[in-house]
């Protein structure tokens, strides 16, 4: 019995314990939520204003590779919008022009943290990342006209799809994006992160807003069977509202020679799928 007791106790020092069988916790990614804000900038907001913040929301899946690279994939909805009432150049008051727009966005991202991130370490509990990629939205601007809602892409605004202007076609609803972020992440349990990211979106569309070129015209515009002024005519040229017209075929409405944007702002939180590293023990 005696033999018996000395050999399982130089057993048991001889195995590793839980400590050593499990050596530390491995991130191999996190899916989750976050919630904010969005905001456009482009032809009705030249000047980066952030006064008409509107809402957005995301869907997150991220793969870690390493200890500092990750690849995201993300959707996101985000509503945008503006008005030429907040400008403060007297051009686009007059001009008198809005618009709000739902975007679905589905992106591929790649992130970096600049610190080691272990969920459930607290010396390893908190990172800054940057991250960027490439995708694709959809977006489908319009505005209001007598209560009424129209959207403004088949309305042909700027003359596309009319006979005066066979150079001019309509614009896709799709759209092509390039996201460039940075955030931070913050460990609170082991398996729940809080994260906080400011990313910004380039954008292959000068269309979000349905501003670009140049005024189209009246003649581009026949009034309806009835003799009444169409809807696409009253859209396309709203400075009648605050006084004399301005819209003359050829003149400036837009500036095509730059991308509209977006931005957005959110709180999230993501939850982890961790394994541990074992030594090797065979």
């Amino acid at each position: 019995m005696k033999k018996w007791l000395i050999a399982s106790l130089l057993l048991a020092a001889t195995l590793p314990g839980k400590s050593q069988l499990y050596e530390s916790t491995v991130l191999n990614g996190e899916f989750g939520v976050a919630v904010g804000a969005a905001h456009y900038f482009g032809d009705l907001n030249t000047r980066a204003s952030l006064r008409r913040p509107k809402p957005a929301f995301s869907l997150l899946f991220r793969k870690q590779f390493g200890k500092y690279i990750a690849l995201r994939l993300q959707g996101t909805y985000a509503r945008l919008g503006f008005s030429d009432v907040y400008s403060k150049n007297n051009t686009q008051r007059t001009r008198n022009l809005s618009f709000n727009s739902d975007v679905f966005e589905l992106a591929l991202m790649g992130d970096f943290n600049f610190f080691r991130f272990i969920p459930g370490e607290r010396d390893y509990n908190f990172t800054p990342y940057v991250t960027m990629g490439a995708g694709f939205f959809t977006y489908d601007p319009y505005a209001y006209l007598g209560g009424e809602k129209y959207f403004l892409r088949p309305l042909g605004t700027e003359g596309q799809g009319s006979a005066l202007y066979p150079d001019r076609k309509p614009y896709s609803s799709m759209a092509v994006c390039f996201p460039v972020g940075f955030g931070i992440k913050y460990n609170i349990s082991p398996r729940t992160n809080l994260t906080f990211e400011i990313t910004h979106r380039f954008t292959n569309t000068d269309y979000l807003d349905d501003v670009s070129g140049t005024y189209a015209g009246s003649a581009a515009f026949p009034n309806l069977p009835d003799g009444s002024s169409s809807p696409a005519f009253l859209l396309q040229d709203r400075s009648y509202e605050l006084g004399a017209p301005i819209g003359l075929a050829g003149r400036q409405r837009g500036n095509s020679l730059q991308k509209d944007q977006f931005i957005t702002a959110q709180i999230g939180i993501t939850f982890n799928l961790t394994s541990y590293r074992c030594p090797t023990a065979y």
